[in-house]
């Protein structure tokens, strides 16, 4: 099973545009206290974004990714300052994206707090800027059936934005692992067989490399220890397994590789706060 791809899939991701609008200066938009991830696209004219210590203008076709709790600011000119940026107005789209997955996973790094595409950038990815125009004309048409189109087309610039990233210089621990051979090789045994009863010594005789030598690598490139990396994997494939399925708690267990119904719901409550019997009943 190819990680990248199984990772984005167990993420399950949820998104919306919520405003599409023609704005005329003087304007500014705060938000605060999100719980989702913010995506704000400039369409016609420009704005400015404000976070923390950063201060940037936005101008036609760039995109900015915020991550969920950062405060920020979109408005027509700079604090402290009479611009005449924003004059000729400003056409903007605002979305979110969130992730249904709480375990976590190592794609989240992939994103600095805020990262901005700029429209030269995009028009290197066709289909992320076709997708973004697509969204748009959606979003304005509400024709019936536009809000699903809406949400699906969301989900869609986020895995594209995901990939721009992985190809960005400044790559994230995880994306590096990706690209080291050894490791990623052992992620995918992982990933395809999660069941399996791995040790340090399997996985490393897998991917040729010394028992000692390999705990480091994993660790120093992914971040954490191989055996937490998989207890996090199996969990999340359980999750996926008692919302989707009807399968016993046995063969639940069996599948994420327990041998025993007891030590699978010792380890899935110590890492979700539930128990498996509970989780199923309340996802369902």
């Amino acid at each position: 099973m190819e990680v990248l791809s199984d990772i984005l899939r167990s993420m399950r991701v949820e998104g919306s545009v919520y405003f599409c609008d023609h704005l005329d200066a003087p304007w500014s938009m705060v938000f605060e206290d999100t719980t989702a991830a913010s995506l704000h696209l400039v369409r016609r004219g420009e704005c400015w974004v404000m976070s923390g210590d950063r201060t940037e203008c936005l101008g036609p076709g760039d995109l900015v990714f915020i991550e969920p709790g950062r405060d920020h600011v979109l408005a027509s000119q700079p604090p402290g300052k009479n611009s005449t940026h924003g004059e000729a107005g400003t056409l903007l789209l605002c979305g979110y994206c969130k992730f249904t997955e709480e375990t976590g996973t190592p794609l989240l790094d992939v994103f600095p707090s805020l990262t901005i595409v700029r429209e030269e950038e995009m028009l290197k990815h066709p289909w992320l800027k076709s997708t973004l125009d697509q969204l748009s004309m959606e979003y304005m048409s509400q024709q019936p059936g536009s809000e699903l189109v809406v949400n699906k087309l969301t989900e869609i610039v986020l895995v594209e934005l995901i990939r721009i990233n992985f190809g960005r210089s400044d790559q994230s621990q995880f994306v590096v692992a990706l690209s080291d051979k050894r490791v990623a090789k052992a992620l995918q045994n992982l990933h395809t067989n999660p069941e399996t009863g791995w040790t340090l010594e399997k996985l490393a005789a897998e991917v040729g490399m010394s028992r000692a030598a390999f705990a480091k690598r994993f660790k120093e490139l992914v971040g954490q220890p191989m055996f937490e990396y998989l207890t996090v994997l199996r969990v999340q494939r359980a999750k996926e397994l008692l919302a989707d399925t009807k399968l016993p708690l046995y063969e639940v267990a069996a599948r994420v590789g327990y041998e025993s119904d007891l030590a699978f719901t010792k380890t899935f409550k110590k890492h979700t706060g539930t128990t498996p019997t509970r989780f199923r009943k309340h996802s369902g």
